[in-house]
This record gives structure tokens, sequence and C-alpha cells, in this order.
């Protein structure tokens, strides 16, 4: 062999080794992602937390960080403004948010149909909603759950005016309505979560109205992400929706398992038995409202086009939106897993 040759074959063998120790040593680089939720953590959001633990997102690359949220509007400002990566809230809240320019879309639909109620204390002598009239109410100002109450109003024969309005902050919503706070005797909020809420803190079950039950059919919540995003990153997109779809999968199969793994990451009250107990009843509403009646193969995270259809024309017809996009503007299913 010629010193040439003998040189050529040691180099070529140094670089391989070298190369070898290289993609043995350094792990490729996580991405570091901030969820942003919608409220403090409750019982929909069980399957993140499992998805966190079993290591989904680590899996895909993610370094995951979930931070709370003070209502679905603010949630998605928080993502528009750079705040956070992605954001889990009210699909409507972030409509009227673009609808202003805000540069959002939606990546996943989770909650296919909406679970927003106005509800009432059982002692406050309403079985019908138009007792409410003349009486007051508490909600929070970001809410996602505001978008449509003028609507339900309309629809059930009342104005804006036949029911007062008053707003408390997140963490105070329950316990103000359990005390009557300034003479009201509900909330605006999800069956989803609040019945559960207010039970687990000594009250009685409630009255409720469904806001399905005044013609608002609505998507519930989507996971929301900027169009830069989209343009710069698509990959982190796209794995990041794969590891949600793939974590509320998991908490379908095992709904106590996302509960434990949530009551791990928040600890306190949620990780006591009646804390447990409570995240479980609430996360089985949201299990259960995964796929809407157009979605007829059951696909998870599908953003419906005839659903986006009919609530922007709700929202358009009733709530003022002002737009000249099409639905298909504020959705892309393009990083679904295939």
């Amino acid at each position: 062999m010629t010193g040439l040759r003998l040189w050529t074959k040691r180099t070529a063998i140094a670089l391989l080794a070298a190369t070898g120790i290289a993609g043995a040593g350094v792990a490729r680089a996580e991405d570091a992602v901030r969820l942003r939720l919608n409220w403090m953590w409750y019982g929909s959001h069980a399957a993140f937390a499992l998805g966190k633990d079993k290591g989904f997102f680590k899996d895909a690359g993610i370094d995951l960080d979930i931070r709370s949220g003070n209502g679905s509007g603010s949630a998605h400002r928080l993502v528009a403004n750079g705040d956070s990566t992605f954001s889990y809230g009210s699909c409507a809240s972030m409509v009227n948010l673009v609808a202003k320019g805000a540069p959002l879309i939606s990546v996943a639909v989770i909650d296919a149909m909406g679970t927003d109620a106005i509800i009432v204390r059982p002692d406050a002598g309403v079985s019908k909603i138009t007792d409410l009239k003349g009486k007051k109410i508490l909600t929070t100002a970001n809410a996602g759950v505001n978008t449509f109450f003028p609507l339900v109003l309309k629809n059930a024969g009342l104005s804006d005016s036949d029911i007062g309005v008053t707003n408390v902050p997140d963490g105070a919503i329950v316990s103000s309505y359990l005390q009557g706070a300034g003479g009201t005797v509900g909330i605006l909020g999800g069956l989803d979560d609040k019945p559960a809420e207010i039970l687990a803190n000594g009250g009685k079950p409630p009255v409720t109205f469904a806001y399905s039950d005044f013609g608002v059919n609505q998507i519930g919540y989507c996971i929301v992400t900027t169009k830069k995003l989209l343009a710069d990153n698509p990959d982190l997109v796209k794995r990041f929706v794969g590891a949600t779809i793939k974590s509320y999968k998991a908490a379908e199969a095992n709904p106590q398992a996302a509960v434990d793994a949530m009551a791990d990451i928040v600890g306190g009250s949620m990780a006591e038995d009646a804390g447990k107990q409570q995240a479980l009843a609430v996360e089985k509403v949201t299990l259960g409202i995964l796929y809407s009646k157009a979605n007829k193969d059951k696909v998870l995270g599908l953003n419906v086009p005839a659903d986006w259809n009919d609530m922007l024309d709700l929202m358009k017809k009733y709530n003022g939106l002002e737009t000249k996009d099409a639905a298909s503007a504020f959705y892309t299913n393009d990083f679904l897993p295939k």
C-alpha cells in the first residue's frame, strides 16, 4: 500500500470515527415550546400532562413548558405577541382576534363541540332562561364563553340590557358564584369544568342553560399558533400537533393516567383524591366531545370545514364578526398526522 493510499484510508477511518462519536455524544437540541392554556389547570388539560409525562413531546424533539392562562382571548394574544408558541383555547375567540388582525391560525381542533353555558345557583328561582331577566351574573373578561352570550340572549327573546354582567378574576369566579357576590345568581362557564368545580367546593348541582339549546352550535377549543411559525418552522408545528394528538389518544385509552400525570405536575389539592375525582369528571366531558357529528371518520384534531362554515356564519349574523375571509382562512389540516 502506498503512502498516499495509506494516508487516505487512515483519514477516512478517522473521519468516520469522529462522526460516529459526535453522533453518539450530541443529541439533537430540543425545541423550547411554551403552551399557553386557556385557564388554570383543570381536567380538560390532563392529556397534555400525560403526553409530557410519557415523553411524547420529548420524543418529538420538544422541550414543553405548559403555562396556565387567564381566558382564551388572553391565551391567544400571548401567542400572537410571541410570549407563547401555541395556545389551547376557544376557536371563536381566536376568530375574533384574527378578524382584528392577529396573525393566528388553528392547527387542530380538540373540543369539537362547545360546552358553553349559563350556570345558575339552584336557589335563585330560575327554572327557564327568561327568568334571568333583571338579574346579574358573573364572567371573566377574556373568557371565550362571552363570545356567543349575546346570541343566546337574542334567541331566547332577551336583550343585552336584560341581564347584568360583572367581570371578576378567573380564580374568584366559582367562590363569587357560591357567595352570590354583588347580588349575582350565576356565571358564564363551561359545562366541562364549572359544575364539577362547584360541587367540589360545597355547592349544589346548578341549573344550566347550554348555549347549544339556543341555536349556538360552535366548535369548542383549538390548538392555535402564528402563521409565521407555519412558514418559518413547519416541522416544529407538525411535531407538536402529532405529539398532542398522541397525548389525547392516550388519555382516551386511560383517563385516570392522564389525571394522575396532571396531579404530579400541579400538586396541591389537584393531587388529593377529591381533586383527582373532580379532574376526572371534567376530563371525561372533554373526551366525549373530541369529534363533531360532521367528523364522520372520527379524525382526532380535524378542522371540519362544515363546522367552521357554520360557526363563522353564526358569528357574522349574530355576533358582529366582520371579515371578508372564507372560513378556510382560519384553520389548516396540513399538520395533522397522516
